[in-house]
């Protein structure tokens, strides 16, 4: 399992970052954890240089059979976000989900697999279609599968 890390761009727009944005993501990720309807996850990954545990509020989609699909988008930046990455160095992580926490693995979709979530992603929401235009990198879609209790 796993994926092939996607490379970053030579153009895109602003990645979302600094102190607003922590305080506006913690307050995100409380609203989460209290609302089991919301389209958002707490993604819960460890930084692959830190070691730190790190929490982001993600968008997701329905990946069929159970799974979630979320997209690495960065708001269209020329990098990918850095959960992308702490997701290719552990793919192993935890998520908060519809007044849950559950224990997943992340693949990232490729080929017709990934165009045709691509296609429900932004059928779902066109502001993903958005990001992708600000930017000349691929945005990773990645799939987030359940692991079994055993």
């Amino acid at each position: 399992m796993g994926f092939e890390t996607t490379r970053g761009g030579t153009r895109g727009g602003r990645s979302p970052r600094g102190a607003l944005l922590n305080w506006a993501n913690k307050m995100t990720i409380k609203r989460i954890r209290k609302n089991s309807s919301s389209d958002l996850l707490v993604l819960t990954t460890v930084g692959r240089k830190s070691g730190a545990v790190r929490e982001t509020p993600v968008r997701w989609f329905p990946g069929g059979d159970g799974t979630w699909l979320i997209v690495a988008s960065a708001n269209g930046a020329t990098k990918n976000p850095a959960w992308y990455y702490n997701l290719a160095a552990t793919p192993e992580v935890t998520v908060d989900v519809q007044g849950r926490q559950v224990d997943v693995t992340a693949t990232q979709l490729t080929g017709d697999e990934r165009a045709a979530a691509w296609r429900q992603i932004t059928a779902a929401s066109s502001q993903f279609a958005g990001y992708q235009q600000k930017t000349d990198r691929e945005l990773p879609i990645l799939r987030l599968t359940p692991r079994s209790a055993g």
